[in-house]
């Protein structure tokens, strides 16, 4: 005959044994749903870059969005020039897409961005522009000299503004128009300056005059009068989301991003 407190403490194994089974086969503390939740964590991407890209890059950034819904990109537009050094400072940042090779180089150099995480994606032109009712008879870089202001950007830190004032000094046209010079933090202030009136002339970017109903472009620089215009992109080595900075850095290459580029003006490179 089995005593009554021996069979009490059967039944109590047996009771603890049954709820650990149960307990293993809970849906809620399967591996798998540990898996999913980490893989549908919503990641912030930082991406500083030019401000000639914006049009473009908005545009790219909605059709990526739709297609990863767990990646929300955040962006810093700006003169390339102050984006290098805010990343040499170490803001917390991604990818960098510069408008300007020199300054994108000296991350590279620094290795702050890696040589197998970036590339030259896109090339630029440099184009004068006027406002649409101007009657100042400006109709190429020769004829700059007929207005009373003539906005760039800054060449030390913007490089649309390097590439005019190089262009005005192989015209041989720079010293005598400087002193009329009204100098922009990046090129769409130029843009701007010239779609109110407050300048008679600007130079930018041939993508940025594109996107303006309220300016005329009139000349276009030539090849030889300046360093070639490259926009290359990288990825911050410090980004602590690199899996996620790696896909929208290739997304930026594929081929519908870039016909996305070529429909606001820039040229192809690879």
């Amino acid at each position: 005959m089995v005593k009554k407190p021996y069979f009490l403490f059967l039944s109590m194994i047996m009771f603890v044994l049954i709820m650990s089974g149960c307990s293993k086969n809970d849906p809620s503390t399967k591996p798998e749903d540990t898996k999913q939740d980490s893989l549908n964590e919503k990641v912030e991407l930082t991406v500083s870059a030019a401000a000639s890209l914006q049009d473009s890059l908005n545009e790219i950034t909605t059709a990526f969005e739709d297609e990863n819904p767990n990646v929300k990109i955040n962006y810093n537009f700006g003169a390339s020039g102050s984006l290098q050094q805010q990343i040499f400072q170490g803001a917390p940042v991604d990818l960098f897409f510069s408008a300007a090779e020199d300054k994108f180089d000296q991350l590279v150099e620094e290795g702050l961005i890696e040589k197998e995480n970036e590339i030259d994606l896109l090339g630029n032109e440099i184009v004068l522009v006027v406002p649409k009712d101007s009657d100042k008879g400006i109709t190429s870089f020769e004829d700059i000299g007929k207005a009373v202001k003539i906005s760039i950007g800054t060449p030390e830190s913007v490089p649309a503004g390097k590439y005019a004032k190089e262009t005005l000094e192989n015209l041989n046209i720079w010293k005598s128009i400087e002193g009329k010079m009204v100098f922009a933090k990046d090129v769409r202030q130029v843009l701007t300056y010239v779609e109110t009136g407050n300048v008679d002339a600007g130079i930018v970017y041939k993508t940025d005059a594109l996107v303006s109903s309220k300016v005329n472009i009139v000349a276009t620089a030539e090849e030889n009068t300046h360093a070639a215009i490259i926009y290359p992109v990288g990825i911050i080595k410090s980004s602590s989301h690199i899996k996620e900075a790696k896909l929208f850095y290739e997304y930026l290459q594929n081929k519908e991003s870039k016909k996305t580029f070529e429909k606001y003006g820039f040229k192809g490179l690879n």
